[in-house]
């Protein structure tokens, strides 16, 4: 039944964009009270955020754009990467995962298994974010076919070739299991190649979003253009 909770919608505030008492303001003022002179009259602006200030969690070079302004300048500097998590057990790291692949500008991340999952650990950044789903490992390697991605399985198993010096093809999917079972047989079977993450103490595995977000940097040091980072 988890899988028929509510979802906030896109409009709803998240939680970066409340406002608690007395605490100091996030963001910028309205355009009047931070800038000499009027507003700009380029579309990309929003006309309520350059009146009413710009709480919202996004870099100063986003502010008082429109969200489908942001999506489509980050669009036209997306990563050739995607990022897909199982979601069988109704993971909570999916949010984190999701946050993450937006500061790298991932192409999209791919849930795997049940459509809902808990976006307050987004924290509203899945608002800039492509999001697919499929029911299946199956379905996900056979659109991953179809678009000429590897499929990279991220999960510390026998055979796992160390992230750390291992050579990521630059167009690919990290794919990446539930918390505690990890990846599943279905998809360490249909992956490309699998890596794991060099640990020296005494846990068994990695949290998944931890896992995802050094994965995930991984990829940018090989394959990023850093000039291009804010």
């Amino acid at each position: 039944m988890a899988d028929d909770d509510p979802q906030p919608t896109a409009d709803e505030p998240g939680p970066t964009e409340w406002q608690f008492g007395s605490a100091p303001a996030v963001g910028v003022g309205p355009w009047a009270a931070e800038h000499d002179g009027p507003p700009p009259d380029d579309p990309r602006y929003d006309a309520h955020l350059l009146a009413a200030g710009d709480t919202r969690n996004v870099v100063d070079a986003y502010r008082y754009w429109t969200r489908e302004a942001i999506v489509a300048d980050i669009d036209s500097r997306r990563h050739p990467l995607h990022v897909a998590i199982e979601n069988f057990a109704h993971d909570a790291n999916i949010g984190t995962v999701v946050r993450t692949a937006n500061a790298f500008a991932v192409a999209a991340v791919h849930i795997v298994g049940r459509r809902r999952w808990n976006r307050r650990g987004a924290m509203v950044t899945d608002r800039y974010q492509h999001l697919e789903h499929h029911d299946t490992v199956a379905d996900l390697i056979a659109w991953a076919r179809e678009k000429n991605l590897k499929v990279v399985a991220v999960d510390n198993t026998p055979g796992a070739q160390p992230l750390e010096t291992a050579e990521l093809p630059r167009e690919c999917v990290l794919l990446f299991g539930q918390e505690g079972p990890g990846v599943s047989a279905d998809a360490q079977e249909q992956a490309d190649l699998t890596v794991s993450i060099a640990q020296f103490g005494s846990t068994r595995s990695i949290n998944a979003g931890v896992a995802a977000g050094i994965a995930m940097h991984a990829w940018i040091r090989q394959h990023a253009d850093l000039g291009q980072a804010w």
